[in-house]
């Protein structure tokens, strides 16, 4: 396929579920063209099929974001399916409880090369495509890069260090033409909380305090999330730069609780 710039081919890790898998259909609907990331062949089987239903193309790389190749594989195969990509998604991540006291080595470190170093090196190795069709970057990030909450530390700090990183990009991708924006949301129905080993009780009674602890009564739709990164991937987001934008139903103005 020829690289044609009102088409917008869009890279988005964590393709096969939640907030990333959203994603992919949102852009879909508009046409995109979708490299989908992921580590499950089955889930990029069912995200392929259902781009195409919405109108979009979708080629998928099954491929473990933490690993030492996986940057040059993502931007080989997005190279060798579309010419160039317009637009990163960032959305692969984890979430596991811990404290200061608790938290251990490989835990903080697993925890920070999937939701941080990850990032960081896919958007370096897709940099170069990304200027060449002064594209974008939108981060997935969490209310917890911008406010401190117990037990969840590592979690905590690896989504601060994801907004520093698309400020700090931000700044040195804009003379390039390049915007890098970041969504901070709010707790989301996904299965986040689940893979990282809530069970199915203790996750109801989570959302049903999510109606407490967010200010509109309820916890986010990843829907609700995939029409905000549309938009900052967006010509309408076009003097949008270096924002951290929180979508959490008022979360990030209250205390911890």
């Amino acid at each position: 396929m020829c690289y044609n710039r009102a088409m917008q081919t869009v890279v988005v890790t964590g393709a096969t579920s939640g907030i990333g898998y959203a994603t992919a259909l949102r852009f879909a609907r508009d046409g995109a063209a979708i490299l989908a990331v992921g580590r499950n062949a089955l889930g990029l089987e069912d995200v392929a099929r259902e781009v195409e239903l919405e109108g979009g193309r979708c080629v998928t790389c099954e491929v473990d974001v933490t690993a030492t190749d996986a940057p040059g594989v993502i931007a080989a195969t997005v190279a060798r399916a579309f010419g160039v990509a317009t637009t990163l998604v960032n959305a692969a991540g984890i979430i596991a409880s811990g404290s200061i006291e608790n938290t251990q080595d490989d835990d903080w470190d697993e925890m920070l090369d999937v939701n941080l170093r990850a990032p960081f090196r896919v958007m370096r190795a897709l940099a170069p495509m990304l200027i060449a069709s002064r594209g974008s970057i939108v981060n997935v990030s969490s209310v917890t890069g911008l406010r401190a909450f117990p037990g969840v530390l590592a979690y905590c700090v690896s989504k601060a260090g994801v907004d520093q990183l698309t400020r700090c990009a931000a700044l040195e991708m804009a003379p390039h033409g390049v915007r890098v924006n970041a969504v901070n949301p709010g707790v989301v129905v996904t299965n986040l909380h689940r893979r990282s080993g809530m069970n199915d009780e203790n996750y109801a009674a989570f959302l049903e305090r999510s109606k407490q602890t967010h200010p509109l009564g309820r916890a986010g739709g990843p829907d609700e999330i995939a029409d905000l990164i549309w938009f900052l991937a967006s010509d309408r987001a076009g003097w949008i730069t270096g924002e951290t934008i929180s979508i959490d139903g008022g979360r990030h103005l209250t205390c911890a609780r």
